[in-house]
């Protein structure tokens, strides 16, 4: 199975509020085994946008450490499956983790 991650950061890292990233990493994992990562800046934070946007480039899963109900919504109708909670690492490890099913979610950091 192919996946493509997008994983909000903040200097390298997961940041915990996904609308007001300064980053995204996108890593395309095809069997199971990451194959490319790039970084892309987000368009300007606007209520809404970030869903379709990711959606148009083909990404099928979030790692977030929290995000907002109408994202969360957003995602579900665009089928992107989302895992909020995650501990700031870095996105490579973040999706190896998933990969390895080891990866720790804990309470959505940003749950308005």
């Amino acid at each position: 199975m192919n996946y493509v991650f997008a994983i909000p950061l903040e200097e390298g890292k997961l940041c915990s509020h996904f609308g007001h990233c300064q980053q995204f990493a996108i890593i395309n994992v095809e069997d199971k085994s990451i194959k490319a990562d790039t970084l892309i800046t987000p368009p300007p934070h606007e209520p809404g946008l970030l869903p379709g946007w990711l959606a148009d480039m083909g990404v099928t899963n979030i790692i977030a450490g929290g995000m907002g109900q109408r994202a969360l919504d957003l995602f579900e109708q665009n089928r992107i499956d989302v895992n909020y909670g995650a501990q700031s690492k870095t996105p490579k490890e973040l999706v190896q983790d998933w990969l390895d099913n080891t990866l720790q979610l804990g309470d959505n950091s940003c749950d308005h």
